[in-house]
């Protein structure tokens, strides 16, 4: 048994030496941000310059690296998936099945486009999804689903995509947190009719704020080119040097979601790094998933079809009995202490997750002529997880051996000074 005491006691931390930074950078990243500066053109919007734009560069790399037709970029993850839910026709009346264990814009978006979010209970050991729960939430309004690989899992694929055949539903998948994971190997994102990215700055794949819509189907790659875009899109030919290279057809309405010209860049460079990244975090992963097994901890598993995973959050359950003695915020606020790294509970459960309120935005209320709150709808296994839910921070596993053993070492302290953690106030 540990003796030392606790950090959060005034004791002698794990570990003092610092993570491996994220975000990262190379000298490819400071060379196109410079490309950038200098061709005189900063957004899409902007004039063509004589050379092809680092978007549709980033467009082209996005698509070879997902093993689909079209990529459509755009200002964030949001937005990707209220272009993508438009895209695919979904609108007022709609009702859309998401998970209720995810980012909370996952039901804001839905809302955002004057549909109702309806939520489905997740699998207790991947924590996406349950395609049980998905198919007794489906209703005569139900015109979607919005599966989330969370985490990093990737959810049943099979089933879910099954699901949507049978019953004529839309399947958009929100990959945000598994860049580069493949089912069945083939690349997750194309299996729904769209699917969705963030490239928001805590991402393995980021540009500070950014997103992104692939699909293999031309005519959903159109309507969200102009769903972005304020009712623009690309023309079928290079435009002269000085005129404008977004068409306006106005065949869809679109508000401006773009994605600016040094955000593409960055996302090209980083787009580079990935593969490799991905690789050292599954290869850390795998040893951290044995390590804390020993601990009494209980890693997120991915589906069986699964065939590589990647790892945004690494996420595990702590024993019932951990959390008995010390809360859950608790022992995230000590393992912080004693790592120096980010360590935090899982998601706010949708229902009742207090970033989701339609009703403190008029245009909820009163355009959308429904009930859009998700306030009391039945969770069981989340509400059961989510106080033993542990996830830390995806840098952590850009290391080596030696620190999946200091986040074990941790652990281990941390539950042999339960009893005095259980008198100390500490919040996640």
């Amino acid at each position: 048994m540990t003796t030392s005491p606790l950090a959060v006691h005034g004791g002698e931390p794990v570990r003092t030496k610092p993570w491996p930074a994220w975000p990262q950078s190379t000298p490819a990243t400071l060379s196109m941000l410079g490309e950038v500066l200098e061709s005189g053109r900063w957004a899409i919007s902007a004039p063509y310059a004589g050379a092809r734009s680092f978007e549709r560069r980033f467009s082209d790399a996005f698509c070879l690296f997902n093993a689909c037709r079209f990529c459509v970029p755009t200002s964030s993850g949001t937005t990707s998936l209220m272009v993508a839910l438009e895209a695919c026709g979904v609108g007022a009346g709609d009702e859309v099945i998401i998970p209720g264990l995810t980012w909370v814009a996952n039901a804001s978006a839905v809302a955002a486009v004057n549909a109702k979010p309806v939520l489905a209970d997740i699998h207790p050991e991947t924590l996406c999804m349950d395609p049980e729960s998905v198919r007794a939430r489906i209703g005569p309004r139900t015109k979607a689903i919005t599966v989330v690989h969370l985490y990093s899992a990737v959810a049943d694929l099979d089933a879910l995509a099954s699901i949507a055949r049978q019953h004529g539903l839309v399947l958009i998948e929100d990959c945000a947190q598994v860049h580069g994971a493949r089912y069945r190997d083939r690349t997750v994102g194309t299996f729904g009719a769209m699917g969705t990215f963030s490239m928001q700055a805590t991402k393995v794949l980021t540009s500070g704020e950014g997103g992104a819509v692939i699909t293999n189907d031309a005519d959903l790659a159109r309507r969200a080119e102009h769903l972005r875009a304020d009712g623009r899109c690309y023309g079928r030919d290079t435009p002269a040097v000085g005129t404008m290279e977004l068409v306006e057809t106005a065949d869809v309405m679109g508000h401006n979601y773009s994605l600016s010209e040094f955000q593409s860049a960055v996302l090209l460079a980083q787009l580079q790094m990935l593969p490799q990244q991905n690789e050292i975090r599954a290869r850390n992963a795998a040893l951290l998933d044995r390590l804390l097994t020993n601990c009494g901890l209980t890693p997120q598993l991915t589906s069986p079809g699964t065939t590589s995973r990647t790892y945004y959050q690494y996420a595990a359950l702590l024993p019932p009995d951990m959390v008995a003695q010390a809360d859950l915020g608790t022992i995230a606020a000590a393992l912080r202490a004693e790592l120096g790294l980010s360590i935090a509970g899982g998601y706010s459960p949708l229902n009742t997750n207090r970033l989701y309120d339609p009703h403190t935005r008029r245009r909820f209320t009163e355009l959308a002529g429904q009930d859009l709150s998700i306030q009391g709808h039945s969770l069981p296994v989340t509400e059961d997880i989510i106080g033993r839910l542990l996830t830390f921070h995806h840098a952590g596993l850009l290391g080596d051996e030696t620190d999946m053993n200091d986040i074990a070492e941790a652990v281990i302290k941390v539950a042999d000074n339960l009893a005095a953690l259980a008198k100390t106030e500490l919040r996640v």
